[in-house]
């Protein structure tokens, strides 16, 4: 009974330990409305990562790795740049010991709806494994937890493949 016990300990901790490591990288805002880039949709745009990092850390699917916004900044060249350029993302991540990075853009073309548009990059390989859509109906606190759980959720599949 003890070997058993000492046997599945140790495979739970193997497990435990063979998490992935992913990089969040913060989301760009994207946004061709006729009154562009407010105050208030910079700020909305900004809590999407946080927002992202919380629920796979309380998922407990991946480990979630930091990337210094300095870095971010530095290494997205021009608006966009890590977005179009997944070797440039990985390279990111790879830098912060991450196995994933996830690059996003929150794009808004009316005032009635936004969306996320994210890629999924492998760091190994440099390339992007899933692209991911989300559609957000409204601006409200609650409409940003529920499309950033619907993207952890398709993350979170994709990575486990």
């Amino acid at each position: 009974m003890r070997i058993l016990w000492l046997l599945a300990l140790s495979f739970w901790l193997g497990a435990a330990a063979a998490k992935q490591k992913i990089a969040v990288l913060d989301f760009e805002l994207n946004d061709v409305t006729a009154m562009p880039n407010t105050p208030a949709e910079i700020k909305r745009t900004a809590e999407f990562a946080p927002l992202l990092k919380d629920r796979l850390r309380s998922d407990g699917y991946a480990e979630v790795v930091d990337v210094d916004p300095a870095a971010q900044k530095t290494a997205n060249h021009d608006f966009g740049f890590l977005f179009n350029n997944p070797e440039a993302a990985a390279e990111l991540g790879r830098a912060n010991g991450a196995d994933w990075t996830l690059v996003a853009q929150h794009g808004k073309a009316s005032f009635l709806f936004s969306y996320f548009g994210a890629y999924l990059v492998n760091v190994k390989t440099g390339k992007a494994v899933a692209r991911y859509d989300i559609e957000l109906k409204g601006t409200h606190r609650k409409v940003s937890e529920h499309a950033v759980k619907r993207l952890a959720e398709k993350m979170e599949g994709d990575i486990g493949r």
